[in-house]
This record gives C-alpha cells, structure tokens and sequence, in this order.
C-alpha cells in the first residue's frame, strides 16, 4: 500500500532530513587519509545521538543481507558502489566515498548520500560526482503532480547514461516516511510516461548509481553487503528524499 503524507507529517520527515544532512557534514569533515570507515561511524553515530534521534540502518536485515546491519552509514569505496561496511579499512589519498545514511525522528524517516573524494581527487572522478548529481537533480525535477514514476527513471538514465556511464535498476529508491523502505519502487531507468500516476504527499527516496566503466553488472562481495561494479571501475551513489506537493518536488534532506 502507498501512503499519501500530510504537511505536517512532510514537516515531521523534514527534521529527519535534517538528521541526515548533518550526519554528511560531519562525516566528510571528519573524512582524511588515515581515517577508518569504522571511525567515520563512529562520527554519524555520535550525530544521532546528540540530535535525540534513531538509526534507520542499524540492525536492519533485508533478504539479501548476510546478517542484520551493523552500521549506522554505508560507506561504499571506490569500485563499491552501494551498502558499504563500516570497516577498518583506512582512508587513502584519492579514494572515492559515498555515505549513506538513514535516520528517524518521532517515527518519521528520511534518507540521502553523498560522494566525495578524499585528499588528492582525480578528474573523471569528480566528473563522475557531478554526473551523478545532475542525474538525480533531473529525477527530482521530474517529480511533479500528475507526472509518472517512469518520468523519473528517464530523466535519470538520458543524463547517465548519455554521459557514458553504466547504472543498475535492481537496486533503486523507493518510497519512506513511516518505515525507511516502503513502497513504491523508484527506478533508475524507466520509460516516460508509464507507471505510478505522481500525487502530491507522496515521498520517494530517489538515488542513482553510476559506474565508470559503462558497464550495468555488479557483483555482491564475500561480506554479503558491499555491492561492487563487476568490471572494478569506480562508482558512485547520491541520493535525496524528496516530497512531491502541489507546488513541486521538495527536498527534504538538506541542512
């Protein structure tokens, strides 16, 4: 069942949001070379907290999960490219990072990523940022009153893809607010003018992927949460929540 949002219940999920943008913040201020995911974790942990909220990732166990997760961000690196472990891998100079992250206040979710380079950063890679954040920049555009689903999933691959760059559609947004994952399912690729008809209260977390090589293969790794590009070429993953009202599309996740 898809549940319509009130304003004051968009209002709720918005301070949610907030938790989220100031978890990104601390967390790329606090990202250097010598730094470990695991510490970074420490960093969004300690931001929840002090923010009276709760962490929508922690001990959450889908299907595809070896076990229930053991975070409270993803922290993807370089060829990983979704639901990165906070491990004690250390940060080096030049790597790749999304963070993505997840928190509720009141009951309300809200849910977003970032991607950044650590110390020196390469160009294609910070072209492959900046794709990434045109392409959900064209899919929330797309998420107007009386528009379709699909409209979004084909804003996001005409810029993806034209840019050279392959994409995933099995791991895709979907919808939030009571619970971090409810429906429906958001593509990353899709043909405009099909699917849900797009009502104002609906709020969708929408969030592509990019990989550098082209290629749209990926593979699980042995920790059964990392999710990596098959041919090893760099990837990366940004993402908002984002409310459609009669006004337009409205992000919820900035500061």
């Amino acid at each position: 069942m898809i549940e319509l949002k009130s304003v004051g219940e968009i209002d709720a999920m918005r301070e949610a949001g907030r938790v989220v943008a100031a978890v990104h913040g601390s967390v790329r201020e606090r990202a250097a070379v010598g730094v470990s995911l695991k510490q970074l974790d420490e960093v969004a942990r300690t931001v929840i907290e002090e923010a009276r909220a709760g962490a929508s990732f922690l001990g959450y166990h889908p299907s595809f999960g070896a076990m229930p997760y053991p975070g409270v961000i993803c922290t993807s690196v370089n060829g990983v490219m979704l639901h990165g472990l906070p491990s004690p891998y250390r940060l080096r100079d030049g790597d790749l990072v999304s963070i993505d992250c997840a928190a509720y206040v009141d009951g309300w979710h809200a849910d977003g990523t970032v991607s950044f380079v650590v110390g020196q950063p390469r160009e294609e890679d910070l072209k492959l940022i900046k794709v990434a954040e045109e392409t959900l920049a064209a899919g929330i555009e797309a998420a107007v009153p009386g528009g379709r689903m699909g409209d979004i999933g084909h804003a996001m691959s005409t810029v993806g893809r034209g840019a050279g760059y392959g994409m995933q559609n099995d791991f895709g947004g979907h919808g939030i607010g009571r619970a971090m994952h409810e429906s429906p399912f958001v593509p990353n690729e899709a043909t405009r003018g099909r699917g849900l008809r797009l009502r104002p209260g609906l709020v969708i977390a929408i969030e592509p992927s990019l990989m550098a090589g082209g290629g749209d293969e990926y593979v699980m790794d042995s920790d059964g949460w990392s999710v990596r590009s098959a041919d090893g070429s760099r990837s990366v993953h940004v993402e908002h929540t984002v409310a459609i009202t009669e006004d337009g599309p409205v992000i919820l996740t900035l500061p």
